[in-house]
């Protein structure tokens, strides 16, 4: 999965805020559904200018991140 084919950011969308490209969907909020139980489907569903790959999309920019950055996690 090329996330790079799906995913932008441009400071006149959202603030600049990564989204799925040609929507406004910002990949926090896709993110924040499945990280709330709702199933893609259902995003889908809730979504319908979104498909499965850009689901997908929105998980491998959000593993790619977390490889980037080091986040401190209390022991």
């Amino acid at each position: 999965m090329n996330w790079r084919e799906r995913i932008i950011t441009d400071p006149r969308v959202c603030h600049g805020k990564a989204c799925i490209k040609g929507t406004r969907i910002m990949v926090s909020v896709i993110l924040d559904n499945l990280a709330e139980g709702i199933g893609e489907e259902e995003i889908l569903k809730s979504y319908p200018s979104l498909t499965l790959e850009d689901i997908k999309a929105a998980i491998a920019y959000a593993a790619e991140l977390s490889r980037e950055r080091l986040i401190q996690v209390p022991a």
